[in-house]
């Protein structure tokens, strides 16, 4: 294939206190030439196709302790995604233009091509090129009915993330009320459907007219509010009652309105808090004593803790995606360098379905090789 002179990737420039800003990210341009001479016997270079974008890559661009280490002043910006073998070390097992995503290592997922040994950690990230062990690579196969970037979606962490944290955290049962916020979003708009699936009343909480139509005309929902419509609050009182399960993507203040809102025995499952990340110190909780009088749990989880599992979500997601019964939508970004301006719409409300980067045409990377 023919091969650039240089590749771009995005390298963390600086930590922003509070909203992503400009300057958080530069690009750098990189000698191909260099990073092919990486190449080990068991290593594949791979060439990113694309990129996924999540509320916790926010997390990771503070330097505090969590799940994962704080992606360094100068890496390149940690993201799972797809990728083709464009070339191979001379043990490497897998085909040039095999498709690739991450591993599942010993005690964490991989994200995308990320090791468990964190003294040193591979990943693609914000790149158009990654050298990359092959041992931290998994072949995909797309079957019929499947897209290449349910892999990002459906079929990856966003799905992992909906389908334990409803089913084991949640413990979501027939004939309960579920509540789920940031439902437009990747996580939220399969919680529902899969909450429908389980035989709950699901009710969607997003943030425009557009996305409650769409969560209730293709999502299915039985019904969906505006947050940002006045008195939202009331019509939820009225239409929902009280919930059994709510399934928090944003925090916030639609979370303490929601512990007003609890039945007996109610479970909160803590996803995510879309409305805290970009804030140096968020907003405490008022309402939470509703938490003793109904019995009610509270409980945070990390989806690399189900890793084992994964093959089971993959089972039942797979199917309700090729019979047609679990929709999804996309929005896609073209090219590498709109990633850093394309992330903050995941905090503005600004995408509807899973945010992805598109970096190469898979087409026109295998039609070169």
């Amino acid at each position: 294939m023919s091969q650039p002179i240089n590749f771009t990737r995005i390298v963390l420039n600086s930590r922003p206190v509070g909203d992503i800003e400009p300057q958080t990210f530069r690009p750098e341009q990189v000698s191909f030439a260099s990073l092919k001479q990486k190449l080990g016997d068991n290593d594949v270079f791979v060439q990113v196709t694309w990129l996924s974008l999540d509320p916790a890559m926010r997390g990771w661009l503070r330097d505090v302790r969590s799940y994962l280490p704080p992606v360094q002043i100068g890496e390149v910006m940690r993201a799972s995604g797809l990728g083709i073998v464009i070339a191979k070390g001379k043990k490497s097992k897998l085909p040039i233009g095999q498709l690739v995503t991450g591993t599942v290592g010993m005690t964490l997922s991989a994200l995308f091509l990320i090791s468990t040994n964190f003294e040193s950690l591979y990943h693609s990230g914000w790149t158009e090129y990654a050298v990359l062990p092959e041992k931290h690579v998994t072949p995909i196969n797309v079957p019929k009915g499947i897209q290449d970037i349910d892999f990002l979606n459906n079929i990856g962490m966003a799905g992992f993330t909906a389908y334990f944290g409803l089913k084991d955290v949640g413990n979501l049962r027939p004939g309960e009320t579920l509540v789920v916020s940031g439902a437009a979003g990747a996580v939220g708009s399969l919680v529902c459907q899969l909450g429908k699936s389980m035989g709950a009343k699901v009710y969607a909480i997003a943030g425009s007219k557009d996305k409650c139509s769409w969560l209730v005309d293709e999502i299915g929902v039985d019904a969906a509010f505006n947050y940002k419509q006045k008195g939202w609050e009331e019509d939820f009182k009225k239409q929902v009652g009280y919930l059994d399960v709510y399934f928090d993507n944003v925090g916030g203040d639609i979370l303490d309105f929601c512990l007003t809102r609890l039945k007996k025995d109610a479970r909160i499952v803590l996803c995510g808090a879309i409305s805290a990340y970009n804030s140096a110190k968020p907003k405490g909780l008022q309402n939470y004593l509703t938490l003793i009088a109904m019995r009610a749990k509270i409980q945070g989880f990390i989806v690399f803790d189900y890793e084992n599992r994964y093959p089971e979500a993959v089972q039942v997601i797979s199917k309700g995606l090729i019979d047609g019964s679990i929709k999804r939508k996309f929005h896609i970004v073209e090219g590498l360098e709109k990633a850093p301006e394309a992330l903050p719409l995941l905090f503005s409300g600004g995408n509807t379905g899973k945010l992805v980067v598109k970096v190469a045409d898979p087409k026109d990377v295998r039609a070169k090789l």
